[in-house]
């Protein structure tokens, strides 16, 4: 069976939340999920989807938010090595569906290569489906998915000032 690639980008809140829906899913259908949390560093609420199931593996790949600061040298290394981690999983039998949540914001932050990580989706195996997340995905990524979905924001609760909620936000 072909597997597809998806994108979900946009301003809006709700693209990991959609792709770990799928991530759902998948799992109940007694599917192998991967996901390569591109950037984060933290332990969010689904990251504890491991310890309650043993179809699912999530790797955190980076040195947490940057929004505040310049992306570094070892941003860009553990970006690097990331990708090469996601290369290794997207040309072995191991899995079905992989989640490269938040690899957008790397392509974005200069953190990877384009054409790198185009030539790496192209040449996974065929069975296996893909869903990139994050803001700001580039034409070319959009261009070559199957699926793509923009979450737009229209009215959001953090821009009066509300913090995320553990659980709900995340």
């Amino acid at each position: 069976m072909k597997g597809y690639l998806h994108v979900y980008t946009g301003n809006g809140k709700g693209k990991t939340t959609s792709a770990f829906g799928v991530a759902l899913r998948s799992i109940f259908s007694g599917k192998k999920v991967y996901v390569a949390q591109f950037i984060k560093d933290m332990k969010y609420s689904e990251t504890e989807l491991t310890k309650h199931f043993d179809n699912i593996t999530i790797e955190q790949l980076g040195c947490g938010c940057i929004i505040n600061r310049e992306a570094n040298e070892e941003d860009k290394r553990l970006a690097k090595n990331g990708l090469n981690r996601v290369k290794e999983i997207l040309t072995c039998s191991d899995y079905d569906l992989v989640i490269l949540d938040e690899l957008t914001i790397a392509l974005y932050l200069k953190l990877l290569d384009l054409n790198e990580v185009i030539d790496i989706i192209k040449n996974r195996r065929d069975n296996i489906e893909v869903i990139i997340t994050g803001r700001y995905a580039p034409k070319e990524l959009i261009e070559m998915a199957d699926l793509v979905t923009e979450m737009k924001e229209i009215k959001h609760y953090y821009s009066k000032g509300v913090l995320s909620r553990k659980g709900i936000d995340c």
